[in-house]
C-alpha cells in the first residue's frame, strides 16, 4: 500500500471521527509535520558539526533540507484538511494557522535548546510566550 492511499484512508476514516478526535488528529499530524520543518530549516545548522556536512555544498544541504520538508508536507496538508471547519473539522482557517504557529515556535525552542548547547532562554522569550498565549486565547474567543 502506497502512501497516497494510506493518507486517503486516513482522509476517509476521520469522517466519522468525532470533532474532539479531529482536533487530536490535527495537533497531533501538525506537531510531527513541525519537527520535520524544524529540521528542515535548521537542521544543517546543527549538522555541519558532522563532518561530511562541512564538507557539503549548499545545494546538496538545500536537496536534503528539500527531503525532509516533503515529509512536512506529508503530515501538514492532511492535518489542516481534516482539521478545517468546511471539510468537518473543528477548527477555522485562522485557528489552523494559530495553532500551527504555535506549535512551531514550541518545537524551535526544545529544539534550539536541545541542539544548541549555547542557547539561553530569556526572560523576552517568556514574554513572546504569553504573547502566543494571548494569541490562542484571542483566536478562539467566539
Amino acid at each position: 500500500m502506497n502512501s497516497l492511499h494510506i493518507f486517503g484512508a486516513i482522509s476517509y476514516h476521520c469522517r466519522n471521527i468525532s470533532s474532539m478526535g479531529k482536533a487530536v488528529f490535527t495537533i497531533v499530524f501538525l506537531l510531527i509535520s513541525n519537527i520535520f520543518m524544524t529540521l528542515a530549516w535548521y537542521g544543517h545548522l546543527k549538522m555541519e558539526e558532522m563532518g561530511w556536512l562541512k564538507k557539503t555544498s549548499l545545494f546538496v544541504i538545500i536537496l536534503i533540507s528539500w527531503g525532509l520538508a516533503f515529509f512536512e508536507y506529508i503530515f501538514q496538508v492532511p492535518a489542516n484538511k481534516i482539521g478545517f471547519v468546511d471539510n468537518g473539522g473543528p477548527f477555522s482557517l485562522f485557528q489552523l494557522k494559530v495553532i500551527q504557529e504555535v506549535i512551531t515556535l514550541v518545537v524551535f525552542t526544545v529544539f534550539a535548546v536541545v541542539a544548541f548547547k549555547n542557547f539561553e532562554l530569556k526572560l523576552n522569550h517568556l514574554y513572546a510566550g504569553i504573547c502566543l498565549v494571548m494569541a490562542v486565547y484571542f483566536a478562539f474567543r467566539k
